[in-house]
């Protein structure tokens, strides 16, 4: 009984101090937070000569965290690529991810997800004088974009079926560039990409979407008292009026229609 009792003793002490741990490691106790953000996206995130980042995102995240009890002096963001979005939480690189993260399946076995704190379209931008593309079945043996860690051409080829012809680029500002060069068709991704690039670059967006892409704010996974904590601010954002002033701030002259209403949570898993 004695040996069964302590085991018993140990094995309390090692949840307790995992749980302590756990609590500790949650972005609702942190006293400051580096967050994880697009670089080169514009209206949504895009870093300045001067090192700082404005855009939707960035304002999302500011606000976020405000609600978490963080201060702007007290954010550091860190530009992290559709490629690294993962590893990045999983290595605490970042404690959160807002960059246009859209919440999937997939995703969800591997980092936590709050939110969504909007729900774009996938859309298509293409050359202004091609008028070839009316919707994503035009597609079909185009060259289209295949941002590295991105889910958007796998909605054109695998969840459409359209036998588009993916090139491999790093970032939708290089996807940009490669289309104006002529080295792409088109670039289909959220609509809400499309038209930071499509309010400062040649082109045009033919304006048929075709999915819902549920913009999620990347948390560790396991951190589930965080993303009720963040779900909480994202439902105060709309309800102040904050996210449609945001919105309108950023995307108010894109001719988009825009969704300002408090999205469907997932659920934090």
């Amino acid at each position: 009984m004695r040996v069964i009792g302590a085991i018993t003793a140990i094995l309390t002490a090692a949840a307790l101090t995992a749980c302590g741990t756990a609590e500790r490691d949650s972005v609702a106790d942190k006293e400051s937070l580096v967050i994880g953000v697009k670089e080169d996206q514009p209206a949504l995130g895009v870093k300045r000569p001067d090192g700082t980042y404005e855009g939707f995102d960035v304002d999302v995240a500011v606000y976020i965290a405000g609600k978490l009890g963080v201060p702007k002096d007290r954010l550091t963001f860190r530009t992290t690529n559709s490629s690294v979005r993962e590893e990045a939480l999983a290595d605490g690189t970042v404690d959160l991810i807002v960059a246009t993260y859209s919440i999937t399946a997939r995703r969800k076995m591997e980092v936590t997800f709050a939110g969504p704190y909007y729900v774009a379209h996938q859309d298509t931008f293409v050359r202004a004088d091609d008028d070839s593309i009316r919707d994503v079945r035009d597609l079909a043996g185009k060259r289209i974009c295949e941002v590295t860690g991105s889910n958007s051409w796998r909605r054109v080829i695998e969840e459409r079926k359209v036998p588009a012809k993916p090139v491999t680029v790093d970032t939708y500002g290089a996807c940009i560039d490669a289309l104006e060069s002529g080295e792409l068709d088109a670039v289909s991704t959220d609509n809400l990409i499309l038209a930071g690039f499509a309010a400062g670059r040649p082109g045009r967006m033919i304006n048929a979407p075709f999915t819902d892409e549920k913009y999620g704010v990347g948390l560790k996974k396991g951190d589930l008292r965080g993303c009720e904590a963040v779900n909480r601010a994202i439902t105060a954002m709309y309800q102040d009026g904050t996210a449609q002033r945001l919105l309108t701030k950023w995307f108010g002259d894109s001719g988009l229609k825009l969704t300002k209403s408090v999205p469907q949570f997932e659920g934090c898993t």
